[in-house]
């Protein structure tokens, strides 16, 4: 596809790397370690965490979405940083370790609105004059290699021996530069795509949650006869529906927080489900990277034991995350129970509310407002039983229960199909992204005598 619509340069010399391949003639090999310098960010305590307006930004993997820094989860802390943990104009920010391995290389580029700030000491930051350039390398399949050799079932980070080590394509000055500006033209057009479809998710998002928002607060009948809630933001709801606290319809259950509270020694290849909050994706229970705990350790807990229709909820974590709920089905899951984390809790409905009903309600707008009023915390923010017992829902018999679940999954469905041809779209775009800075960056395709239009499309 490359070569169809870019020419190769004439001459090529063998890399002596196998998966590298040839590149032009007159371009070297360095290592990253004779090009910058790789920098691990901060290590703080909660008790360094302040409010925003007391402290100092520090970057964390959660900052980095999409090639971009972002700051919709943010934390500050007030001690002493030393200048070289203060970010400059032009650094690349890396996530060197986490939880989730995909996470590890992904990375953005400092720029004035970021400088002064810091970062975590689970990223790396490397400082280079060269980074122009090298932001291209740290976005091609060529990064993405060497980072995956460093990781392996027992190590998943990448340390600043590693980063150092990397081997780099690196052709003359001014070669670079137009490498540079061929590039940041391209994609900025490759961006512009991706970002259609971006907007096109959110307002599938925003219609789902509307669609949702209006079935279980105004039913599926038109002409129902409808009085005042009782409530401002509420309006009116159908007559015959209840008005209530959530506490009416279901229990809640914290998790045993005691001492045969499982940690990393207790955890096993099989036997009992040990659920985080990482399990819970777009309202469904993942177990793709799930934990288990023996049935001895499950005995000797008391609290947090999940049974069939159970809805797990995030009660810790993120701004925006927490709240989310997905339903425990025995049927679905292949497991009689499970055992929830710390930053989990149970809901547990009773008669007169179907947890598939209640689940969503969980995905309405006036459920969403009334946790964001509820939240409390800085850094992770947290819901506390008082805050979902006190919920106000809005309750119809059990038989339009059953007529709601069936119309809203339909609906749902749809919604969802056209979200992942969205995304799909996003991952092939993504993907021409990658091929097309890779070819770039390793001297497949020469752009020497490229000469950028006179204006974008």
């Amino acid at each position: 596809m490359m070569e169809g619509k870019y020419k190769a340069y004439s001459e090529y010399h063998d890399s002596d790397i196998e998966w590298l391949g040839g590149l032009p003639s007159h371009w070297e090999l360095k290592r990253l370690k004779y090009l910058g310098n790789a920098i691990i960010g901060l290590t703080y305590s909660p008790d360094d965490i302040v409010e925003k307006e007391e402290g100092v930004l520090v970057l964390r993997s959660s900052n980095v979405q999409n090639k971009r820094l972002a700051f919709q989860d943010n934390v500050y802390v007030s001690k002493e940083i030393p200048m070289k943990l203060k970010t400059q104009v032009g650094d690349i920010l890396i996530c060197s370790r986490n939880g989730s391995r995909a996470l590890i290389g992904k990375n953005a580029m400092i720029d004035e609105s970021s400088r002064g700030m810091s970062f975590g000491a689970f990223m790396t930051i490397f400082r280079s004059p060269y980074n122009q350039y090298l932001s291209k390398i740290f976005n091609s399949t060529l990064f993405e290699y060497q980072s995956g050799t460093f990781l392996t079932s027992t190590v998943n980070q990448l340390t600043t021996g590693n980063l150092n080590s990397f081997e780099i394509p690196f052709p003359s000055e001014r070669e670079r530069e137009q490498i540079a500006n061929f590039l940041d033209y391209e994609t900025a057009k490759i961006d512009t795509l991706i970002e259609k479809q971006r907007q096109l998710i959110k307002l599938l998002k925003e219609k789902r949650q509307a669609v949702i928002s209006h079935a279980v607060t105004k039913g599926l009948n038109a002409d129902a006869p409808m009085h005042d809630s009782g409530v401002e933001w509420l309006g009116e709801v159908p007559e015959h529906w209840t008005s209530c606290s959530l506490r009416r319809y279901a229990d809640f259950v914290d998790g045993d927080r005691g001492s045969e509270y499982p940690n990393e020694k207790d955890f096993k290849n099989d036997g009992i489900l040990f659920l985080s909050s990482k399990n819970i994706v777009e309202g469904t229970l993942d177990l793709e990277e799930v934990k288990y705990i023996s049935n001895e350790k499950y005995d000797a807990l008391n609290r947090g034991k999940a049974i069939n229709g159970d809805l797990i909820v995030k009660v810790r974590g993120s701004a925006g995350r927490i709240g989310e709920l997905a339903k425990f089905s025995v049927s679905e899951h292949g497991h009689n129970t499970a055992f929830i984390n710390a930053q989990m809790m149970i809901i547990r409905t009773t008669d007169g509310l179907l947890p598939d009903y209640l689940r969503f309600v969980s995905y309405s707008i006036y459920w969403t407002e009334q946790l964001l009023v509820g939240a409390y915390g800085t850094a992770q923010q947290q819901l506390s039983n008082e805050v979902f017992s006190n919920l106000c829902i809005v309750v119809p018999p059990v038989n339009e229960q059953s007529l709601i679940i069936d119309s809203l999954n339909q609906d749902v469905s749809k919604f969802n199909n056209l979200i992942k041809k969205a995304e799909l779209a996003i991952n092939l775009i993504n993907e021409r992204r990658t091929a097309l800075i890779s070819a770039a960056v390793t001297g497949k395709i020469d752009v020497r005598d490229w000469k950028k239009p006179g204006d974008i499309v």
